[in-house]
């Protein structure tokens, strides 16, 4: 609730306005009513559905994936998200791009390809990271700490 979206979101802006080119995706809280029902992932390319919910019932009936209040919907963020991460991994040299990953965080991390995808897009050389990640708070993320810990990594905190 800082403002790292808003800023992935300037920052993307003016990026394709200079002709960069850029591809990834941010998340969106979704609000119903003034209160906010949940999260949404919104690809570069325009595409956009459900990452989590509130969830109604508090008993989890089959294997649910949650953070606090929020069901994650695997299906539809890995659908959204792991073919645009794929096309960036096997782009040739001449197209080159800044990836936007907003954000590797714990809703996220339940997915194992995308955290192997991610990997690969770090490792892609002269692929260009604008990512979010959340400060450290219980539990470390281990994704989120091996990036934090990388030598060509540079973390701005936003507040």
């Amino acid at each position: 609730g800082v403002g790292k979206t808003t800023l992935i979101q300037k920052v993307t802006q003016a990026l394709k306005s200079s002709g960069i080119p850029t591809d990834g995706f941010y998340t969106e809280e979704v609000r119903e009513g003034g209160r906010r029902t949940g999260f949404d992932v919104v690809t570069l390319s325009g595409k956009r559905g459900p990452l989590s919910r509130v969830s109604s019932d508090s008993s989890a009936s089959r294997r649910e994936y949650r953070v606090g209040q929020y069901v994650v919907d695997l299906v539809s963020f890995e659908q959204l998200v792991l073919p645009m991460l794929r096309n960036v991994n096997h782009g040739s040299d001449a197209e080159k791009k800044i990836c936007v990953i907003d954000e590797i965080g714990k809703m996220e991390l339940f997915s194992q390809p995308f955290i192997q995808a991610v990997r690969q897009t770090l490792a892609g050389s002269g692929t260009v990271v604008l990512g979010t990640i959340p400060i450290p708070k219980g539990k470390p993320l281990d994704l989120v700490e091996e990036i934090r810990s990388r030598k060509d990594v540079k973390v701005f905190n936003v507040s």
